[in-house]
């Protein structure tokens, strides 16, 4: 048996060989003597007097490799972390809960947050100090890691007033109530001063809103979208539209595989961090899907089903769901994989096709990332390139898709990135919610059925003793589900609903949502908690409005409840949801655009909506509406359609039947229904003066 604080040979793995974390595995053959986040650890910690030290990021991490390979693969390091810490390593994708109490303190300590996350801590896991990436000797204006682990050891040990004091400061502001019910609530005029806070940090040239790195941030184009089709606003649509063509255009949208990086290292979209997360795919899938709708722009609908291919490609299981990420790096660089040199692509492509190709994808000899190419369409006039090849717009089309197949034909032959093939139920679930939209919008009934496959997956896989599990790998279910996979699966299945009108889809909806309540909601001051009450108690247990990469738990919640209110006339669901106006209150008049997927909500509440029941006779006026639905951008419709089983989810349709054995429509309003309709042609008219 090692004793502790013993150095490892790079043949002798740590504690983290068990796991089954693909970013724990990483650094299962460090020197540095890890634990997993476990009870083990602490005891240890309290019973040999030794501070923690508290490791957080994820596998597809560029930084987080960095730190790896010069501080935690080095021995001399190793040894200084092992000797005065006990080191715990922690997956943030496996464990959301940990990441987000120990990044709230490290952005109030620095007034900022990233991965690696470095948290040094008590014992009692209390945090002393926080920062996000060390080199290993100080450098670029950072302290080294080797510094800071011999001084706060030092500290720790020989001025334990000076710790006790700032642990008594974190434990003061992580106790502190901020989000608790009131008297006041949020109105419409947040959605319009979010709408004019977006404006003021919109990039009018390239799209997008802060300045550089740049996210996608999808859910602000789905709040625009809806806020433009209820106020008619154009600079709303101007600003998703801007922003949807950039991102396609640049860089950050992989034109050879397809699919999204995270983000934008520039402005123009140009050079992204090249890492593909799931979640990035799923909802940026929903808003050019969405955008589709609203404008009819083929563009979209392509954009849309090519995400759904690379997904389909590289990031399906052979049972139907979907891994977390794919790499920036391999082969020890970032974008490896996914740049080309000039030469290069003549040798695949050949002087006709390559000159075609290097033309339309800016590719230079002197490159526009570290002397290789990141193809983009950047300026690209695609008439003019056209012209200028003596070719049709569609022979020329066809001429990059050729070049498209040799290049990724080509591309395949290299290293690939490493692959986070661990499934979590939140983005597994908002991916179906996506690929169930897009089947319906464009009536592709795979997409629907790969929606069904993820959601029977995690029926199947993710749910024990009636609780819903974070994540799948390899054979084993581990942690409880968090808020985020309650909502998100919610989510899902309002959306299959939505394509397919199967009740049951409707009614799992209904249990989860029970289940959601039972186990989040903070019966003293209101508001979903991220952990479960039957989980693991933290130091904090967070209540998160904030809409980060993706929509927060609260703002889905929200959104989802208002919807089950609407599709099932149960008016508990909209008081849950009337709670979390009143609860967020103080951060929605504040920065109401730091939540925009949560306005969503509001929208539905605020602004008219309508429910549209519809009780079908097996005749063609059903396919006119469904004909209508899909290619109509109707957030504020609420569809449902009258079956036998229908009354007991939605009890207010019990009474509803057809007439004259015709198709019949129920339009209900304010809570009030108009009288039952057969004439469709006047429901369809009625329901255009909407779009």
């Amino acid at each position: 048996m090692r004793k502790e604080g013993e150095l490892l040979t790079e043949h002798a793995p740590n504690r983290l060989i068990h796991e089954k974390s693909p970013y724990l595995l990483q650094h299962a053959y460090n020197p540095v003597d890890w634990y997993p986040w476990s009870d083990e650890a602490f005891e240890v910690a309290r019973k040999e007097n030794k501070p923690i030290f508290l490791s957080i990021g994820y596998s597809t991490c560029h930084w987080c490799h960095v730190m790896a390979h010069e501080s935690f693969e080095d021995e001399e390091v190793a040894k200084e972390i092992n000797e005065k810490f006990v080191p715990i390593k922690v997956d943030r994708e496996e464990r959301p809960d940990i990441d987000a109490v120990y990044m709230k303190v490290c952005q109030r300590m620095n007034g900022q947050g990233g991965w690696p996350l470095s948290i040094f801590m008590t014992p009692e896991q209390v945090p002393f100090y926080a920062g996000t990436y060390f080199p290993k000797e100080s450098k670029y204006g950072l302290p080294g890691i080797k510094q800071v682990v011999g001084y706060l050891s030092e500290t720790f040990h020989q001025d334990p007033q000076q710790i006790k004091d700032v642990v008594d400061s974190v434990k003061k502001s992580l106790n502190q109530v901020i989000f608790s019910k009131g008297d006041a609530r949020v109105t419409k005029e947040a959605a319009d001063q979010a709408f004019h806070e977006l404006g003021k940090t919109f990039d009018t040239l390239y799209g997008g809103f802060e300045g550089a790195p740049k996210f996608p941030s999808p859910h602000h184009l789905m709040f625009l979208m809806r806020y433009y089709q209820q106020t008619g606003k154009t600079l709303a649509r101007q600003m998703v539209e801007k922003t949807l063509n950039s991102m396609a255009e640049g860089g950050l949208y992989d034109h050879i595989g397809f699919g999204f990086t995270r983000y934008s290292t520039d402005e123009e979209w140009l050079v992204p961090h090249f890492e593909k997360m799931l979640y990035d795919q799923a909802l940026l899938l929903i808003a050019y899907t969405e955008a589709y709708q609203l404008t009819g722009k083929e563009h979209y609908k392509q954009i849309s089903k090519q995400v759904i291919e690379f997904v389909k490609r590289e990031m399906t299981s052979s049972e139907g769901a979907f891994y977390s990420a794919i790499d920036a790096d391999s082969e020890g660089k970032e974008g490896q994989y996914y740049i080309w040199g000039r030469k290069e692509v003549f040798q695949v492509l050949g002087d006709e096709l390559a000159g075609i190709f290097t033309t339309v994808y800016n590719i230079t000899t002197e490159g526009n990332f570290h002397g290789k190419n990141i193809p983009n369409l950047i300026g690209t006039d695609l008439k003019s390139i056209a012209e200028q090849f003596n070719l049709t717009q569609e022979e020329l089309h066809q001429k990059l898709e050729e070049a498209r197949v040799k290049l990724l034909k080509a591309r395949e032959q290299r290293v690939y990135p490493h692959l986070d093939d661990k499934v979590l139920t939140s983005w597994n679930a908002m991916m179906a919610a996506a690929l169930a939209k897009a089947g319906q919008v464009f009536q592709q009934d795979e997409y629907v059925e790969m929606a069904r496959k993820a959601t029977r997956f995690i029926e199947e896989n993710l749910v024990e003793n009636e609780r819903l599990m974070a994540r799948y790998r390899d054979g084993e279910v581990k942690f409880k589900g968090y808020l985020d996979d309650y909502a998100y699966l919610i989510w899902a299945n309002l959306e299959l609903y939505d394509a397919e009108y199967e009740v049951e889809d409707l009614k799992r909806a209904k249990e989860l949502a029970s289940q959601m309540y039972e186990l989040f909601w903070d019966q003293e001051h209101g508001g979903f908690l991220f952990n479960g009450l039957d989980s693991e108690q933290l130091i904090s247990n967070d209540k998160d409005i904030h809409d980060g990469a993706a929509p927060s738990g609260n703002s889905v919640a929200t959104v989802v409840l208002t919807k089950l209110a609407l599709l099932t006339g149960e008016t508990h669901y909209a008081d849950w949801a009337e709670d979390q106006y009143r609860v967020f209150y103080p951060a929605l008049s504040r920065i109401p655009q730091g939540s925009t997927y949560f306005l969503i909500s509001l929208m539905l509440t605020e602004y008219p909506s309508k429910e549209v029941v519809v009780v079908d006779q097996e005749d063609d006026q059903w396919d006119k509406l469904k004909q209508f639905k899909q290619t109509h951008f109707l957030p504020h419709l609420i569809w449902l359609y009258k079956e036998d089983e229908l009354s007991k989810v939605a009890p207010f349709t019990k009474d509803y039947s057809g007439i004259d054995n015709q198709t019949t429509v129920y339009i209900c309003e304010n809570f009030a229904c108009q009288r039952p309709t057969t004439d469709i042609d006047q429901v369809v008219e009625k329901l255009s003066h909407d779009a």
